[in-house]
C-alpha cells in the first residue's frame, strides 16, 4: 500500500513506503459501489450532492446509486459535495461543484491512460480553483448566492491508483482489505488541526463549539482555496469511503468501519445502512455516503 500526499502545508504522514512504483496487475480489476444521500430528520432541503460517472476521453456515462463496472470502461470518478447558503443556494452550490467535474475531468483522460503521473495532480488542483472561481463569480453577480460555499471530496479510480482531491469537512476514508481504516482526508478546520496535533481526541472533536467552522471550502466569498491533493495505490478487496459530514455527527469512527466493511442481505455494499443508521441516530444534518469496493 502506497500512500502520497501533494498537499504542500500541514502534511500529515499516514503511511510511506520508500518505493514509489504502483502495482502493475491491476488492469483486469473491477469496482462495485453503492451510495445514497438523505436529507435527514429535521432539515428541509438537501444541501449534500454525489457524483458517480465513468469516462473516456470520447464521453462520460452517469452511473446508478448501485452498480459495478471494469476498467475496460474508462476511469471513475466518485465524489461528494456538502453545500451551504441561505435559503436554497446550498443545495445549487453543491450541484455547481460536481457539474464542473462531469465538464473538466474527461478532457485529462488521456494523462491517465498514458499513466503522466506528474501532470494529474496539477490537473486535480486546477478542478478545485476552478469550481472555486466559479462559485465566487456567480456570488458576485447574482444575490441569492452570495456567500454560497462548498465542500468536495473526490476520488479518481484508475488501474493503478486513486486520486483524490478535497477540501472542506466532508471526508475519504481508505478501508484496506488488511489493515485498519485510515481517514485520508484532513478536516480544514481549526478543530481538525487540534486533532491532527494530538490535541483533541474524537469524543472531544465531536462536542467543540468550533467543529463546524470550516477555514477551507470552495467559494463563500474566500479569495483562494488550498485543496489536499495525493494518490494510493490499491489492491484487490480494498474499500473507499466518501461521506459528508452528516454521516460523522451520527456515527462514531469504529461503527462507520464496521458497517462500511459489511455486505448487507443482499450482498451490496452497506452504504444504505451506514446512512440509516446514522439519521436515526443524529439526523440533525443532510447525511451521504458512497462506498467503493475493488473487486477481488
Amino acid at each position: 500500500m502506497v500512500f502520497h500526499n501533494f498537499f504542500p502545508d500541514d502534511i500529515i504522514v499516514i503511511i510511506f513506503f520508500m518505493e514509489n512504483v504502483a502495482p502493475s496487475n491491476q488492469t483486469l480489476a473491477s469496482l462495485r459501489w453503492s451510495g445514497l444521500s438523505d436529507v435527514g430528520r429535521f432539515r428541509k432541503n438537501n444541501e449534500d450532492a454525489f457524483l458517480a460517472v465513468t469516462f473516456d476521453n470520447r464521453e462520460l456515462r452517469y452511473l446508478g446509486k448501485i452498480g459495478e463496472g471494469c476498467f475496460d470502461q474508462g476511469d471513475f470518478v466518485f465524489a461528494v459535495s456538502d453545500g451551504m447558503g441561505g435559503a436554497k443556494s446550498g443545495e445549487f452550490a453543491s450541484k455547481i461543484a460536481l457539474e464542473n467535474i462531469t465538464k473538466l475531468l474527461p478532457k485529462s483522460f488521456p494523462l491517465s491512460a498514458q499513466r503522466i503521473d506528474a501532470g494529474l495532480a496539477d490537473v486535480m488542483r486546477e478542478l478545485f480553483e476552478r469550481i472555486h472561481h466559479a462559485m465566487v463569480d456567480m456570488g458576485r453577480h447574482y444575490e441569492e448566492c452570495a456567500g454560497m460555499g462548498a465542500t468536495l471530496s473526490l476520488c479518481w479510480f484508475m488501474p493503478d491508483w486513486v486520486y483524490f482531491g478535497h477540501i472542506g469537512d466532508s471526508r475519504i476514508y481508505y478501508l484496506p482489505k488488511n489493515g485498519p481504516m485510515v481517514q485520508v482526508s484532513q478536516d480544514h478546520s481549526y478543530v481538525g488541526w487540534l486533532v491532527r496535533e494530538g490535541k483533541l481526541n474524537e469524543r472531544e472533536a465531536r462536542n467543540h463549539p468550533q467543529r463546524h467552522a470550516l477555514n477551507q471550502v470552495l467559494g463563500a466569498g474566500k479569495k483562494s482555496v488550498e485543496p489536499q491533493i495525493g494518490r494510493i495505490a490499491w489492491e484487490k478487496g480494498d474499500r473507499f469511503l466518501i461521506c459528508s459530514d452528516g454521516l460523522i455527527d451520527g456515527l462514531w469512527d469504529r461503527k462507520i468501519e464496521e458497517l462500511a466493511r459489511m455486505d448487507d442481505a443482499q450482498g451490496l455494499l452497506n452504504a444504505v445502512t451506514l446512512v440509516r443508521q446514522s439519521v436515526a441516530d443524529s439526523g440533525r444534518d443532510n447525511t451521504t455516503a458512497l462506498i467503493i469496493e475493488f473487486v477481488e
